[in-house]
């Protein structure tokens, strides 16, 4: 049950942008890539870009059509 509570914490703080996936990995005691794949059965992306960072990475990426 305290595994299972502590990686519900990590999701939720993750979630919210309170923790970066290295910090709850870590909170977890799991590797940050395990962390991030076990997030979809939370149904949390793993990234989330606001449409201002979006537009920033298609820029440095050179697309133009977004």
């Amino acid at each position: 049950m305290g595994n299972e509570f502590r990686m519900l914490a990590a999701v939720k703080l993750y979630e919210m942008g309170r923790l970066s996936s290295g910090a709850a990995a870590r909170m977890v005691g799991i590797s940050r890539v395990l962390f991030l794949s076990r997030l979809k059965d939370y149904n949390v992306p793993a990234m989330s870009l606001s449409q201002k960072e979006c537009i920033r990475e298609a820029e440095i990426l050179g697309i133009n059509n977004l």
